[in-house]
């Protein structure tokens, strides 16, 4: 939770806090390498700098402060937000993008990589500080913030994005509870989304970052997958594909029945742990990988998460547990040396892998999920009246304009329905 000692909002929001403002142009060549492979937001934007469809909107935004992300940022000004910025995990910025955003762009930017619990915090109060109208969220810290902490914020915003599956996972049992006051649109349950982001994203960064942090052959190995959502089906697939033998755990039963229709060997993490050489959790629970499996794990195992917070893995009882703890024997490597002789690693300290140790899912995927974001505002703000306070949906007519404009930048072209199969569709009168 923010610390008692946080400025309130509604003070003069400064420039930004960033950690390195001279490796902006280093961010600024970042940024522009990304939007290479952003087609549809770049479209967006370009229709945006004319109409201004978010003039007057005061924007509150925590996300992960990364290139991508910082295209998103210039479209949303672009259509005349007044945005502020702040990240959504401690190990997830990038400070050369964070410096650009602020000495380049002027984008107010609160983000250092490696903040700890109180500047983290801190950062988040300084967004709100802005007043939003309309925020942004990335894990639905923001939107808890307001309503632990700055309740009287909640009767001028007209609406809030959420980009992940915690976060969604959070929101709507905060709806479920009656806590839930503002309305909410849960972006990352669109198919742009959750299909391609969730599966293609997640497949790939998680595995970048498990390769740069330790460089290990995945070949051959025994490969722990905890979670088959879509991120946990991307990531399985694309361990498989590099030659990995491919265990999934999970608690629903259809999933783990299509993890195993998938070709995959499916246990109970109890059954698991004595097996694996590396484990990865994709859940977005609690204590995921917990002390019973530690105690379980061969000598040299390697623990890592991808959900977006770091409770996956029970590390403080691996803490508990160890004689020793050698941080970074490699970079974003810790060595947890046990009392019985063996040692486990923990990549990025349980943080999300792919952004702790590489740099998030590729551009290409983020361009569908930022499109949907920046239409999803545009949505809200052009809204005749003030949604009600729930988790809504995005409009099914945003997730297939993003899905038939990437399809155009991509040079592929598909079929229309015909006039007589359009109305063969609609009516029930033909048959055998």
């Amino acid at each position: 939770m923010p610390p008692k000692t946080a400025s309130k909002p509604g003070q003069a929001v400064p420039k930004g806090d960033v950690s390195a403002p001279q490796r902006a142009d280093e961010g600024i060549r970042r940024i522009e390498w990304a939007a290479r492979e952003m087609p549809v937001l770049r479209l967006i934007r370009d229709r945006f700098a004319k109409e201004k469809p978010l003039a007057g909107v005061r924007m509150s935004a925590c996300l992960h402060v990364t290139a991508e992300t910082a295209n998103l940022a210039r479209t949303l000004v672009a259509g005349g937000a007044d945005l502020v910025l702040c990240a959504s995990n401690p190990l997830s910025t990038q400070d050369d993008v964070a410096a650009a955003l602020v000495e380049k762009d002027g984008i107010p930017t609160f983000a250092r990589r490696g903040e700890d619990h109180d500047t983290y915090y801190r950062h988040i109060v300084a967004a709100l500080s802005h007043a939003p109208t309309i925020t942004m969220d990335d894990g639905a810290d923001l939107v808890s913030t307001i309503h632990s902490k700055y309740t009287d914020l909640i009767p001028k915003i007209r609406g809030s994005m959420e980009e992940t599956t915690t976060g969604v996972i959070r929101l709507r049992a905060m709806a479920r509870d009656g806590a839930l006051r503002i309305p909410v649109v849960a972006v990352n349950d669109t198919p742009t989304k959750h299909l391609f982001d969730n599966r293609y994203g997640t497949g790939q960064s998680t595995i970048d970052g498990i390769l740069r942090s330790t460089g290990v052959l995945l070949a051959g190995r025994t490969f722990v997958v905890a979670g088959y959502g879509w991120c946990g089906r991307g990531l399985a697939a694309r361990a498989r594909g590099m030659g990995a033998q491919v265990v999934v755990t999970e608690v629903d039963a259809v999933r783990a029945l299509e993890a195993v229709m998938d070709g995959h060997r499916v246990m109970a993490m109890a059954e698991a742990a004595p097996h694996g050489d590396l484990f990865c959790t994709v859940t977005g629970d609690k204590g995921v990988l917990r002390r019973e499996h530690f105690e379980k794990m061969k000598d040299g195992a390697i623990l890592c998460n991808s959900g977006h917070f770091n409770v996956e893995i029970e590390i403080p009882a691996l803490e508990a547990m160890a004689e020793e703890v050698r941080k970074n024997v490699r970079s974003n490597v810790d060595e947890y040396r046990l009392k019985d002789g063996r040692s486990l690693f923990l990549l990025g300290e349980g943080r999300l892998i792919n952004l702790a140790a590489a740099e998030g899912h590729p551009a290409a995927v983020m361009d569908m999920s930022f499109a949907v974001q920046a239409l999803t505002t545009e949505w809200v703000a052009r809204g005749r009246e003030r949604l009600p306070a729930r988790v809504h949906e995005v409009p099914a007519e945003i997730d297939a304009e993003v899905a038939r404009v990437k399809l155009r930048a991509l040079g592929v072209r598909i079929d229309t329905l015909t006039k007589e199969q359009d109305e063969y569709l609609k009516s029930w009168k033909e048959g055998t």
